[in-house]
């Protein structure tokens, strides 16, 4: 679908803990809407009547994937991105591009209107911060057993790899910061 030309939509991808979502709450601070991935399997997982706890999280993204395809979140995700759109918005964040699937997608849905943004930070950090954070914390072991789904089963290295930028979350909420404005600045994102 062709969409207005002056759309710009800022995919966020990264492993867990890598400060995604604090990067997209920073920019949609500023009054952008943002479309958050996690919460598209949340209200599906409430839906189902099932309890969300890190294991109930990663079995259900697995299952709703295999059962109605890796594209079961990104169309829900697109969806709301045209609302958005058709609603007068023209700079969105999505918040937690996950699969290759997606990403392909998303680039096929809105040609030369998606950047991907790779947040990364070093292993022993994200996994500091997935047991430390306090909404849903994650023990070492499942910290560790998050990763390798990520990778394994919802091919989330590509998306990171192939990303437009990167930032390293290595140090403050100052420093990321200055990151992602730098990065809004190039993209001329900041209306």
């Amino acid at each position: 679908m062709i969409t207005n030309q002056k759309t710009k939509i800022i995919a966020f991808v990264g492993l867990s803990g890598a400060g995604k979502s604090e990067a997209t709450d920073y920019i949609s601070g500023k009054g952008y809407p943002k479309v958050y991935f996690g919460g598209i399997i949340y209200k599906a997982m409430e839906e189902a009547g099932i309890e969300i706890t890190p294991e109930s999280q990663q079995k259900f993204r697995e299952e709703i994937r295999e059962k109605e395809g890796n594209d079961f979140v990104v169309k829900r995700a697109i969806a709301q991105t045209h609302d958005l759109i058709n609603s007068g918005q023209n700079h969105i964040i999505l918040d937690g591009l996950y699969t290759w699937t997606e990403y392909r997608i998303l680039k096929r849905e809105f040609p030369g209107e998606m950047i991907v943004v790779a947040v990364v930070a070093p292993k022993k950090l994200r996994h500091r911060r997935l047991v430390t954070r306090p909404e849903r914390p994650f023990t070492q072991e499942e910290a560790d057993k998050r990763d390798w789904s990520e990778i394994e089963n919802l091919e989330k290295g590509g998306p990171i790899a192939i990303a437009d930028h990167y930032i390293m979350n290595d140090s403050d909420l100052e420093n990321l910061h200055k990151q992602i404005d730098k990065i809004l600045e190039e993209i001329e994102f900041i209306i």
